[in-house]
């Protein structure tokens, strides 16, 4: 491992935790751990992670420098202040979260035991397998810290192959608005084309969509684009 490098634990293996581990993994962190309950969890992990541990968050906290919390967003405030309160976080260490609600205010926990907060939301839909690796290098991921440690994020969402931009700890909910309301209208609009066509025996509506909805949601965001920059 090179010099700079840093040990990663990665704290939930749904679709997102492993990727950005194996993303880091890529730019030679080493990753020393990850947590894994459900069957499907320990799959994804070894799969996109293989040879790396499952650990106990509370042990794979204390052997990472860096710890990447990829857990659902209720669920983050209360782990990150049960660490808190088991006296688990170290100073120094580098703690990111993937939450798009979230700025850096959840990890005060983390902070006030001296830990460097990090907000870093990959701006994508993750499927958790490797094809997300290649996606990733497509992506932008909004970065939110501290000032004096904003060039962290930025570094590490570089490393990892995206682009970052940063979005201000106020603003966080309204980028979480924006970003499932693409989500969910794209998905939503695409099920119910998908249905249509389904009902009148085209086979495989997926498919005939396929070039009709890149297109135009790539025209969609040109304009959106040139919008913005006027």
């Amino acid at each position: 491992m090179r010099a700079g490098r840093l040990g990663v634990g990665v704290v939930g293996a749904g679709r997102v935790g492993p990727v950005l581990g194996a993303a880091l993994a890529n730019a030679e962190h080493a990753v020393v751990g990850i947590t894994a309950v459900s069957a499907s969890s320990v799959d994804r992990a070894e799969a996109l992670l293989p040879g790396v541990p499952v650990l106990a968050t509370p042990e794979l906290v204390e052997r990472s420098e860096l710890v990447l919390l990829a857990v659902p967003d209720d669920q983050l405030a209360e782990l990150v202040q049960g660490l808190a309160d088991a006296g688990i976080w170290q100073p120094g260490q580098l703690v990111v979260h993937t939450s798009p609600d979230h700025g850096v205010g959840v990890l005060a926990p983390a902070m006030a035991a001296g830990a460097i907060p990090l907000a870093i939301h990959p701006a994508m839909a993750f499927t958790g397998t490797s094809v997300d690796l290649s996606r990733l290098r497509d992506a932008y991921c909004a970065v939110t810290a501290p000032g004096p440690v904003l060039p962290i994020a930025q570094a590490l969402v570089v490393e990892m192959g995206a682009e970052p931009f940063v979005v201000a700890e106020q603003d966080r909910p309204a980028y979480a608005d924006a970003v499932r309301a693409a989500v969910s209208f794209s998905t939503a609009i695409v099920d119910q084309s998908a249905g249509t066509l389904s009902s009148i025996g085209v086979e495989r509506p997926g498919r005939v969509l396929g070039a009709l909805v890149r297109s135009a949601v790539d025209n969609a965001l040109a304009a959106a684009d040139g919008q913005s920059a006027l």
